[in-house]
């Protein structure tokens, strides 16, 4: 590697460089924080899959130098569930946002990861749908103004890492953008863990949600997340709120058990044994 060369280019497509997500958009840093736990591992990359849904932060899958799979709307954990049952040598990664995962995508995740199909989910949480022009959806929070919310919205938001832990993930967390090497050691870490895990990163939104939620730049929005957070590891995710006074966030569940991946394998040769013994 030269003198001039970046430290991750291996990891980047450079013919997709520079991205295009908007100033302060908090994207850019998830996948900064995607590659450098893959250089820190050492990971064979060869090996690696992404796969991404519709929305802002599915362009990452076309920035990595992995093999990679942007797909149609909500169907990214399905697609990955397939990579992984057809090749379980593959680490896969699904990388999406909260609209894809649990609007539309939300049955394929809570079943994933009740099945505890040995995927990896990280999902940028920016509590709209900022690419298509910022209507509201199942992460906004309570009385935030939105495109299709002029008056405030009146529906309760889903809890992410409550739903992920009821449904059976082996491994919920979730961190800010502004927890840079919080959230690249909890990437290393599910890169290296095996069964369905879950890391929920709060992400700015400036252009879109936030001038609407009076904080119209990056760095309006990265000190709320400075001023809310509140680390509480091992704490009950029932209980991990975001509010404007509170975000809580930290590594809630970490646990270990069988993936659907090794109880099919296992299966099948139950099978083929006993189709020897008949013949």
């Amino acid at each position: 590697m030269s003198e001039d060369s970046h430290p991750f280019e291996r990891f980047l497509r450079d013919g997709m460089m520079p991205h295009i997500w908007c100033e302060g958009c908090g994207n850019g840093i998830i996948l900064n924080c995607f590659v450098r736990a893959l250089k820190d591992i050492e990971i064979d990359v060869n090996k690696v899959v992404v796969v991404s849904g519709i929305g802002c932060i599915g362009r990452l899958s076309g920035y990595t130098n992995t093999d990679s799979y942007h797909t149609t709307h909500g169907r990214a954990i399905a697609f990955a569930t397939g990579a992984k049952l057809a090749n379980p040598e593959l680490k896969t990664v699904v990388i999406s946002g909260d609209g894809d995962l649990f609007a539309i995508g939300g049955n394929h995740f809570i079943h994933a990861a009740r099945r505890n199909v040995d995927i990896q989910v990280i999902c940028a949480n920016n509590f709209n749908y900022g690419m298509t022009g910022g209507q509201y959806g199942p992460t906004t929070p309570l009385k935030a103004w939105t495109t299709t919310t002029p008056y405030g919205n009146i529906e309760h938001p889903f809890n992410l890492v409550h739903l992920a832990a009821a449904s059976g993930a082996v491994y919920v967390a979730r961190w800010t953008t502004l927890h840079v090497r919080r959230l690249t050691e909890s990437i290393k870490k599910v890169l290296q863990k095996e069964g369905f895990s879950f890391i929920e990163v709060i992400t700015p939104c400036p252009e879109i949600y936030g001038r609407r939620n009076k904080m119209a730049t990056g760095i309006e929005m990265m000190n709320w997340f400075k001023t809310a957070a509140e680390i509480r590891n091992a704490s009950d995710p029932a209980e991990a709120e975001i509010s404007p006074e509170k975000i809580v966030v930290g590594e809630f569940i970490d646990a270990e058990k069988p993936t659907y991946d090794h109880l099919l394998r296992e299966m099948m040769k139950q099978v083929q044994e006993r189709i020897r013994g008949e013949k």
